[in-house]
């Protein structure tokens, strides 16, 4: 197994795991003398040590306009200080109060057909907007300046949960900056976006616009453009919120918080500019079967949020029982609390935190799950299942800072899934690209072995100084790669010839950067790699199939069947049934050390258990534990310091046995969790 470095603590006065949830003492300003000092008995009873504090409370904190009030907060830092707790403060730009909407209503966004939004909801400002711009910078300087020296502060909590896209003419008008700076010239825009086609080239940079329902939405270079320019647009908002407090405080770490694999920002882009990942963590578990499912898709997200900077995060946000916005909010089981938290630790997390800490009495999450149920006491399950985490996590202390071990890395890259969602061909609007993806991660799940998750754009970058290429690992697995960003066909082909292991699937090579399609034919610059040319694919009906012959094998196939020709590749298997019975369904080719494979058809998790089982013997890949694990069961490392701890966890409402070997068999409970230590 890949040895795993070791690194500092998100807090470096702080090596222990932070323990705690958002806090909204702003709420109860009324009832403080009676409610917050209540908060920090029951907080300390809960094995709580951090709150996330400030998060919506502009209106608290700025009621009226250059009127600011901040003895409130004053307080409730104080009383975190004398409780010997972390404060992780926020910048309140995730909504704004109700006067700035009313005289400066520029700051409000305008949809995709060009309507201004009224007053209300979140996270629906302009990021262009000159004047949220200052009074964000005001702001967030006033809450740096005061706190800087304050024994409590701890992380910065940057606005939160970013997200959506503003069509408003200043906008608009950052977009053509944007493309300008991009393209140099308006013909090579053309060419990139195909503008010819139905006679859409531009002749003006004025007459560009962004994707709408009431205008364009059929150029796929504009659409993806539209996306990167987002995701530009987060970037840049967030260097501009992070100026003051980077100024103020430079040694307090800055980060906001991602929700997995949402759809409208490349999370890997935005990951650059901080300084730690965060996430928000909220599984639909079910008492029942689908758990291991949701199980897979949670630890997915987990490691990738710990690979967008190849380091340990904060899990920032999860729900100690039920989440209300669900459209079944159901119940935690037992254990399924502890399990939910150890399971980010087991994939990279340095915290365990709540949405919320004592719920609110009105509005949409009044019914939300929380630490401190509206009841008020610690009398409750759920108070007893989140102590019960602070008490695990108190001696837990030598897994902080302690890295994963990955030898395997499979890609998940937002560029892809933007022009896979916006194809006009295949499956139309159900190629399923996220899905897919997990589908090749599901195996090394069950087989618990450690991944990383990866982008194209991991070619030259370096954390700490050191390169993340994909020379770091022995297997990296590619699942429907359909547009090649420039210079990863080279690494890849570098990779390979340097002894890696690379597998990639159906859907891989088509089309460029701006989603022109190669000449020459798929999967473009990764055919010699691959040796096999992709002529024809065959997108099925849902009642379809078709299957995969393999050592001596039939693996049912479906949704995709590539029709390849094998170039320099060896046959492994071939296809079963229709008019293309016979041909090569799954291929290797050897270029120089290593090998390339070809999986030309969508599977069942059969074909794919066996064959990356396979694939990890061959390539010495070891899991976590030496003997395999029960359906439902995975285990995760974390490493350094001299030693490993090996998270075993139970996915299922039922006991499995797991034997790791030493120290021998155990029977774990539905839902438990068992941690291992070894020394290495």
């Amino acid at each position: 197994m890949k040895k795993a470095r070791q690194f500092p603590p998100i807090i470096a006065r702080f090596p222990h795991f932070l323990h705690g949830g958002d806090y909204n003492p702003d709420q109860w300003i009324k009832w403080k003398d009676e409610i917050w000092k209540e908060d920090m008995r029951l907080a300390k009873l809960a094995g709580i040590n951090s709150l996330s504090v400030g998060i919506f409370a502009w209106a608290a904190l700025e009621p009226r306009e250059g009127e600011y009030q901040f003895d409130w907060l004053d307080e409730v830092m104080g009383m975190m200080a004398d409780n010997g707790m972390i404060a992780v403060l926020a910048t309140p730009s995730g909504a704004r109060p109700a006067w700035m909407s009313q005289k400066y209503p520029e700051v409000l966004r305008v949809n995709a057909s060009r309507q201004r939004s009224l007053h209300g909801e979140r996270h629906n400002h302009c990021l262009s907007s000159p004047v949220y711009r200052e009074k964000v910078k005001a702001m967030n300087t006033r809450l740096a300046g005061r706190y800087k020296e304050h024994p409590a502060l701890g992380v910065w909590h940057v606005s939160n949960e970013y997200g959506g896209e503003c069509h408003c003419p200043l906008c608009q008008e950052k977009f053509r900056s944007w493309l300008k700076q991009r393209y140099k010239t308006l013909d090579a825009l053309n060419e990139a976006w195909w503008t010819a086609f139905w006679s859409h080239t531009y002749t003006d940079w004025s007459q560009i616009e962004s994707p709408s329902p009431i205008g364009e939405l059929n150029t796929h270079g504009l659409n993806l453009d539209w996306k990167r320019f987002t995701t530009e647009q987060f970037v840049d908002f967030y260097l501009h919120e992070t100026a003051p407090l980077k100024e103020i405080t430079p040694a307090v770490p800055c980060t906001t918080n991602l929700m997995g694999t949402y759809p409208g920002i490349d999370y890997f882009r935005l990951a650059e500019v901080l300084d730690l990942v965060s996430w928000d963590n909220y599984p639909q578990w079910t008492g029942g079967p689908k758990d291991i499912e949701i199980g897979i898709r949670t630890s997915f997200a987990h490691d990738l949020t710990r690979s967008l900077k190849g380091k340990p995060f904060m899990l920032m946000e999860s729900s100690p029982s039920a989440t209300n916005w669900r459209p079944v909010a159901k119940l935690h089981r037992p254990n399924v609390h502890m399990l939910q938290s150890m399971q980010a630790v087991a994939h990279g997390s340095d915290t365990v935190q709540y949405f919320q800490f004592r719920k609110s009495r009105g509005a949409s999450e009044k019914f939300h799950g929380s630490v401190v149920d509206h009841e008020g006491t610690e009398n409750t399950r759920v108070f007893r299942d989140v102590a019960a985490v602070g008490e695990r996590l108190k001696t837990m202390d030598a897994v902080i800072g302690t890295g994963t071990p990955s030898a395997v890395a499979v890609i998940y890259d937002w560029h892809v899934r933007w022009a896979l969602e916006d194809v006009k061909g295949f499956l139309q609007k159900n190629t399923r690209y996220q899905e897919a993806v997990i589908d090749h991660y599901r195996a090394f799940w069950q087989l618990g072995i450690p991944v990383d998750i990866i982008d194209q754009s991991i070619i030259g970058q370096s954390i700490a100084g050191q390169s993340r290429g994909l020379e770091g690992y022995d297997l990296v697995i590619a699942p429907m790669l359909y547009l090649l960003r420039p210079g990863f066909a080279e690494a890849v082909d570098g990779f390979v010839k340097n002894g890696g292991v690379f597998a990639a699937t159906y859907g891989t090579g088509w089309a460029g950067e701006s989603d022109l399609v190669f000449r020459g034919g798929v999967p473009g610059p990764l055919r010699k790699c691959l040796g096999v040319w992709c002529e024809e694919i065959d997108a099925l009906y849902p009642e379809d199939r078709n299957s995969i012959l393999w050592e001596g094998r039939r693996y049912e196939a479906f949704d995709f069947c590539e029709l390849i020709h094998a170039e320099s590749a060896e046959v492994l298997g071939t296809y079963g049934s229709d008019f293309y019975a016979g041909r090569p369904a799954l291929t290797v080719n050897r270029c120089g050390s290593g090998r390339a494979f070809f999986i030309a058809a969508r599977t069942g998790q059969d074909f794919l258990g066996d064959f990356y089982a396979r694939l990890s013997r061959e390539c010495g890949v070891k899991p976590a534990l030496e003997n395999p694990l029960p359906s439902g069961v995975t285990a995760q490392v974390r490493s350094g310091g001299g030693s490993e701890h090996i998270f075993v966890m139970n996915f299922t409402p039922e006991k499995k046995t797991v034997d790791p070997g030493a120290p021998g068999k155990k029977e774990l409970e539905p839902y438990e969790t068992w941690i291992i230590e070894r020394k290495v």
